[in-house]
């Protein structure tokens, strides 16, 4: 795909602490302005409560939030419709809740229709997802069906992204 900035769809992957979510925050803003921030996660423990409130100061006041765990497609198509950017964080725990909540029948529903709302839509969107292929092979069933959908979803969205960075120790490295 070669489309203009304006409309650019990236894809930013990365390991656990790789810094994708920082260089994507910093890519956004410096690109453009204003943008929306869809945080995918749910706060369910102190721990993740202290995550989400670092991922909110380090955005600052420019930012609008949604906070949707599920529901992306329809995120875009009606908050995010008039925006200018929308960064997306992050995909990996989202697929997480769609798995946890509504099944593995469902996994493939949400995913289309995320996909399709992406390939038709008119801003840029910022993606931003963990790259889980690279470790060891997970114990429990549902850890291993989690990083293959994970990966299936990754290269999906590879394949309709403009551009796709892989962060390595902050580094980032352009592969698409």
């Amino acid at each position: 795909m070669n489309k203009s900035k304006e409309n650019e769809l990236l894809l930013v992957l990365g390991g656990a602490r790789s810094g994708k979510s920082s260089w994507a925050l910093r890519y956004a803003e410096e690109q453009y302005q204003p943008c929306i921030f869809i945080a995918t996660a749910e706060v369910k423990d102190k721990e993740m409560a202290e995550r989400v409130r670092l991922h909110k100061e380090s955005r600052g006041p420019a930012w609008k939030l949604i906070e949707e765990p599920l529901n992306i497609d329809n995120a875009l198509e009606t908050d995010c419709a008039h925006a200018e950017t929308v960064l997306i964080d992050c995909m990996t725990v989202w697929l997480s809740n769609v798995l946890l909540k509504r099944g593995k029948e469902e996994v493939s529903a949400y995913q289309n229709r995320l996909l399709e709302v992406l390939s038709r839509k008119r801003q840029a969107v910022i993606i931003v997802s963990n790259e889980v292929g690279y470790g060891i092979v997970p114990e429990h069933p549902l850890g291993r069906e989690f990083r293959d959908l994970a990966g299936i979803l990754n290269q999906k969205l590879a394949s309709i992204a403009d551009r796709v960075v892989l962060t390595v120790a902050g580094i980032p490295v352009n592969i698409k």
